[in-house]
């Protein structure tokens, strides 16, 4: 009996075994890519190696050191999507794969991120093997709801500190892979140490420049050179070729006394480099940082002595650019990295909590600084979506809309969810239930900023990242929420709208906005009512208007009139049509 039940185990187990070492993957290699997919790089045409971070005409002009660290992968991230339940990634490294301080996971690790339907980070924990070739296995990953069998966004980080000489990501054959594009946004430039390179975080997704990229869900250009980020003349003039949407510069922690650079020459390379950036992009915010301090400070006079008079010269470098009329420079003082003894690894670098406040630090200067708030409840929190996938892709009519609105400015905007993105306009929606009534209403040129599923949080990231700036529209209607209710309490909407509002007015101060009560709903009709009322007050105190053209799909009694919708939620077309010429007395002809 012993004898059988061990044989079936033992088969069990080769068969096991067999199917695991037989299963094909497909293998896929970004440097071969037909379009980039290495964000982080600022010139990806001009590279003399694939992962390097600067272009191959600076080795000429800056230090060998600088140009020795630039071809390490620091701040490099790749974007695609997968359906798949497990995910391998194999490369080559061309340096020690570890550091007395520092892991090898950090050094030489990737790291791997995925993004829910929702729009929430995950994280994904990978058996590795270093060797001479690297290899990360991520299993057991769960599938996609059903609904969604395109598959989940994933965010690859890269090695710290080594360069890569080559790398593949594979999936099992018969699973969907999809490299995505770079993103359009302008990035976040950090220019700075080796604390901004990465050291010593535990794994890439830990380095405090990857944190705030995932925190403000921007791209980010790291430009971190490990004991050679002096505010040297040939970076900041490399910095300042970036269409930047803030730079960073924290370079103090390399100009503290024992690097030899006189008191006199950091506040001369801080002014001129400062002076630099402003006279090329006149507009764009610069933060400098004060030194973050030494976890022994408080027992070693040396270790106080020179974060202090570091700190010192930045504040006099603050005065004087002030003094001069340069605008739009923010300086974060110490004391809000919140740094302390348990945060170092040696006294200097991070621990992935160090980095976690230091990232922290920064997202909450520069979400005051770009009128980027973010609040405690879901509705407050900016996130992306990918609910309707198999529907529509939701990042690519973001893309659509960015470049929409560039070649054809428009006058006339209509924010809202499925119910307006499949009622009609452009960008075109994969169905159109209403196209005449919108065109009669809104006009041919209005833009349609409608996503299906959409809710008040990801208006706000869609705001954000860019759908209101570069043109001066003359109206803008919004309906939102609707989609809130079953996951929302009404304070808890109201506090979305009322964020929505906030940074509609920021980004289109001109524009005559108007807040649509959210349309009667099947068995919703006496909520919605409610919630309405609410946002009617809540628009007289922001200053701008309430509009409430849904009240003609409801009867009498309140209850919406079934023959004007197609399943409770969505207007038919007649109901389009009633709920445009609802519309019509507030537009501006």
């Amino acid at each position: 009996m012993k004898s059988r039940l061990f044989y079936c185990f033992f088969l069990t187990f080769f068969n096991h075994f067999v199917t695991a070492q037989n299963t094909a993957f497909t293998w896929w290699n970004p440097a071969d890519n037909s379009f980039p997919v290495l964000e982080g790089q600022a010139w990806p045409d001009e590279v003399k190696n694939k992962y390097d971070r600067l272009p191959s005409r600076a080795e000429k002009n800056v230090r060998e050191q600088v140009w020795n660290l630039s071809t390490q992968a620091a701040g490099l991230m790749i974007r695609f999507r997968a359906n798949s339940g497990e995910i391998k990634v194999r490369y080559i490294v061309g340096g020690k794969q570890a550091l007395p301080h520092m892991p090898a996971t950090g050094v030489s690790g990737v790291d791997l991120y995925a993004i829910s339907n929702d729009g929430d980070w995950r994280w994904c924990a990978g058996k590795y093997a270093f060797g001479d070739t690297i290899t990360y296995n991520f299993k057991n990953i769960e599938p996609v709801d059903p609904t969604h069998k395109l598959g989940r966004e994933y965010r690859l980080f890269l090695p710290l500190y080594n360069n890569v000489k080559w790398l593949e990501v594979g999936v099992p054959e018969g699973t969907r892979f999809e490299p995505l594009s770079l993103r359009p946004d302008k990035p976040i430039v950090v220019y700075g140490t080796s604390i901004a390179q990465g050291a010593c975080a535990s794994r890439p997704g830990m380095a405090w420049t990857a944190i705030l990229g995932r925190k403000l869900d921007d791209p980010l250009v790291n430009l971190g050179f490990s004991g050679n980020g002096r505010m040297e003349k040939e970076l900041v003039d490399l910095v300042s070729e970036i269409d930047a949407k803030i730079y960073i510069l924290d370079c103090l922690p390399n100009l503290v006394a024992s690097v030899n650079v006189p008191v006199e020459e950091i506040k001369k390379r801080y002014l001129d480099g400062i002076r630099t950036l402003r006279a090329k992009h006149p507009e764009t915010p610069i933060v400098i940082a004060e030194h973050d301090g030494y976890t022994d400070e408080e027992i070693n006079a040396v270790s106080r002595k020179s974060y202090q008079d570091v700190n010192v010269i930045i504040k006099e470098v603050f005065a004087q650019l002030k003094s001069e009329g340069i605008t739009s420079v923010f300086l974060i003082p110490k004391e809000d990295f919140h740094q302390d003894i348990e945060t170092m690894v040696d006294g200097t670098h991070p621990t992935d909590l160090g980095m976690m406040r230091y990232a922290e630090a920064y997202e909450k200067q520069i979400r005051e600084i770009l009128h980027e708030q973010k609040g405690t409840v879901a509705t407050t929190i900016p996130c992306t979506q990918m609910r309707e996938l198999a529907n529509y892709d939701w990042e690519k009519r973001h893309f659509d809309i960015l470049k929409a609105n560039k070649s054809d400015q428009p006058k006339v905007v209509v924010i809202g969810n499925s119910i307006t993105h499949f009622w009609g306009g452009l960008p075109k929606g994969p169905r159109s239930t209403g196209a005449d009534s919108w065109d009669k209403t809104f006009g041919v040129n209005a833009r349609n900023m409608g996503y299906g599923w959409d809710r008040i949080e990801n208006v706000l990231w869609r705001i954000y990242h860019g759908e209101l700036d570069g043109f001066k529209a003359q109206q803008i209607f919004v309906n939102i929420g609707t989609n809130n209710l079953q996951m929302n309490s009404d304070e808890e909407i109201l506090a979305g709208w009322q964020m929505l509002i906030d940074a509609m007015k920021y980004h289109q101060p001109e524009a005559n906005i108007s807040m649509a009560g959210i349309y009667p709903r099947r068995q919703q009709e006496d909520r919605v009512a409610k919630l309405n009322s609410k946002l009617k007050e809540l628009t007289k105190s922001a200053n701008v208007n309430y509009v409430d053209p849904g009240l003609v799909l409801a009867g009498k009694d309140g209850k919406i009139d079934e023959s004007l919708f197609s399943d409770g939620l969505h207007p038919n077309a007649k109901g389009y049509s009633i709920l445009g010429k609802a519309y019509e007395p507030f537009i501006r002809k």
